[in-house]
């Protein structure tokens, strides 16, 4: 009896694992690593951050959105004040974030599916311009939840993965500030596409 578990329980899993590993988010990086920008930030006497949002004509989960905008604010208001408090230099640079891509899944979806549900995953571009226009930097910033951790702790690596990806991206602008460094995109080499 206790064999004939075993056995059933184990062609169980054989049948369920291609399935959750299919289950991986689509959404790729292009790079483990995101370049300097042209010229460090300080050199700019004002910096406005926009509003984070979907890429246009891009439908997604705006309750995912909101909680990455409002990660990406919180991080960078301490420094933004301090920054914009300095003498101006007729220079600003103009902070444009935008999710190109996610894959989320909520917490109600994790309880019902758990790793069945999938992947989550998040692609966010943050475009940097002068007041001409002039393209400084375009960093990419990925974060993923897979499957199972996903499943198993009901949603709350989902939203972890929000909170992280926003983190990427405001540690970026602040690491740039000083000096055109760079900084990472977040992604392994498993998430970067093939080219």
């Amino acid at each position: 009896m206790k064999n004939s578990r075993r056995a059933l329980l184990a062609a169980s899993m054989l049948v369920a694992l291609p399935l959750i590993q299919g289950c991986a988010t689509r959404i790729k990086a292009s790079s483990t690593n995101n370049p300097a920008p042209a010229a460090a930030f300080s050199q700019y006497g004002r910096i406005e951050v926009k509003p984070v949002a979907f890429k246009a004509g891009y439908k997604g989960n705006a309750a995912a959105l909101g909680k990455i905008a409002a990660n990406f604010e919180k991080d960078l208001a301490p420094s933004l004040e301090q920054w914009n408090s300095r003498p101006a230099n007729g220079r600003t640079l103009t902070v444009e974030p935008i999710v190109e891509e996610m894959s989320f899944k909520s917490t109600t979806k994790r309880v019902f599916l758990g790793p069945l549900a999938g992947s989550s995953g998040v692609l966010m571009r943050v475009t940097f311009r002068d007041q001409s226009g002039k393209v400084i930097a375009t960093p990419e910033f990925f974060q993923r939840s897979n499957a199972m951790s996903g499943g198993f702790t009901l949603g709350v690596n989902d939203n972890l993965m929000l909170t992280r990806v926003a983190k990427l991206a405001s540690n970026y602008v602040i690491a740039n500030y000083e000096q055109a460094v760079g900084g990472p995109s977040g992604a392994d080499e498993q998430a970067v596409a093939a080219n």
